[in-house]
């Protein structure tokens, strides 16, 4: 148990100490992929989190992260929007775009959501030492699989439901994902699990962007020329996905 909680503490710092690398580098504009480590970074510590969920100061801190996430998510869609738009010779809208994010940046740099976030990050630690020392941390390995595996069959369960919704397949896959790689010793996935987790999240990303893309161009007429390439490819993927899908319910749910 001890050796649990010190890879726990040991995480939480490391995040901590990303966390305000990408604050300093969303301040100073360095570069175009702060916001993107930043996020990443905080779905690294939620999926951290989620299996800890009753001990003390979790809900505190995911309630936080889940802050940033929210005020970080249209800029970061924003991001990806004005990057597909200049691959494809569509510079004029994705300049638009582009022109909001650096005053976005700093905004997210000097937010309170973010300065939130790093405070109670910055206590964390302090919470999990003292639950410890008071004995509150019993059969911590054994609550955290028995969650991560519950996390499992609930995404079994929608995989083989034939009304199954791409929206919520999408967030199950990747609740499970993010927490076999929070605790990769913990989640006892099947052998092919990783490589088919990986290739259906990336495949409902394409459908997923395609899918918001086509809706916002219905009230932002700059984005009217993409839309038939959208259509196109939103059901190229919806096919693909169907395959992918498949083949993850077949190679670990069924047999």
């Amino acid at each position: 148990m001890s050796a649990l909680i010190d890879r726990l503490v040991a995480q939480i710092l490391s995040l901590d100490v990303n966390l305000l690398a990408c604050q300093a580098r969303l301040a100073a504009a360095t570069d175009g992929e702060a916001l993107h480590d930043l996020r990443v970074g905080v779905r690294r510590l939620r999926s951290l989190l989620r299996p800890l969920r009753g001990l003390p100061g979790v809900e505190q801190l995911e309630d936080a992260a889940s802050e940033v996430g929210r005020v970080t998510t249209p800029i970061r869609d924003r991001e990806v929007l004005a990057a597909y738009l200049h691959q494809h010779g569509q510079h004029a809208p994705a300049d638009r775009r582009t022109a909001q994010l650096q005053g976005e940046y700093a905004a997210v740099a000097s937010g309170p959501e973010l300065a939130q976030l790093l405070m109670v990050l910055d206590a964390f630690p302090r919470f999990l030492r003292a639950a410890q020392h008071q004995g509150l941390l019993g059969g911590l390995r054994q609550c955290i699989e028995k969650r991560l595996a519950r996390q499992w069959r609930i995404l079994g369960d929608a995989l083989q439901d034939p009304a199954h919704d791409r929206h919520r397949l999408r967030l199950l896959i990747k609740r499970v994902r993010y927490g076999a790689d929070a605790y990769p010793d913990l989640a006892r996935l099947p052998a092919k699990a990783v490589k088919r987790l990986k290739e259906a999240q990336a495949v409902l990303g394409d459908w997923h962007d395609c899918w918001q893309w086509l809706a916002q161009a219905e009230h932002e007429l700059d984005l009217l020329p993409c839309m038939a390439v959208w259509r196109r490819t939103m059901l190229k993927a919806e096919a693909r996905s169907d395959q992918v899908l498949d083949k993850l319910c077949a190679d670990c749910f069924q047999g």
